[in-house]
């Protein structure tokens, strides 16, 4: 079996992350934008995230990096503060190895070390044919709802889904 290495994200991992989104921009679904940003913004993106301490992960596949997981704010309004929203990029010649399994379950467990109640994963073209959303079941997320042609990209309408995992014991009991 191939070595798997999860870890924090570096600057020297933003071309390799700006390659893996680049696809998933022009060639996917996933994504809603249809521009790829360059390194430039994708360092600006990295560095966002990483200042306010949420977490930002590669997968290496045997010293290449194959994937890459955050987790950031899900809106920036202070009584969402305990909510994020997720993503997860696979590099298209390493799909079917487990590796957005890994880096969603990893994302899941530092987001619980500090402290979130709930995970949100917004899936563009996220109807149930979508890995995306198997991956988001697999982790323990359940639906939440659809927005039904929400997006348009590659000459189709897409559907959004929205999963939801609670973290923390969710709603249970109150934040410290």
């Amino acid at each position: 079996m191939a070595d798997i290495t999860l870890r924090p994200a570096a600057p020297a991992d933003i071309p390799a992350i700006t390659a893996i989104y680049s696809d998933a921009v022009l060639i996917g679904t996933a994504s809603y934008e249809l521009v790829p940003p360059g390194e430039e913004e994708m360092m600006w993106r990295w560095k966002n995230l990483t200042a306010r301490n949420f977490p930002f992960l590669v997968a290496e596949l045997d010293g290449k990096i194959a994937g890459y997981a955050y987790a950031g704010p899900f809106r920036e309004r202070p009584a969402y503060r305990y909510t994020l929203e997720d993503s997860v990029y696979v590099d298209p010649a390493a799909k079917g190895r487990g590796i957005g399994r890994l880096l969603l379950n990893r994302l899941i467990v530092e987001a619980e070390a500090l402290g979130f109640r709930q995970m949100i994963a917004i899936i563009g073209d996220g109807g149930n044919h979508s890995a995306s959303v198997r991956l988001h079941e697999a982790a323990g997320f359940m639906h939440s709802g659809t927005i039904a042609g929400s997006g348009f990209k590659h000459g189709r309408w897409l559907d959004t889904a929205i999963m939801q995992k609670a973290l923390n014991g969710g709603t249970e009991t109150l934040p410290e």
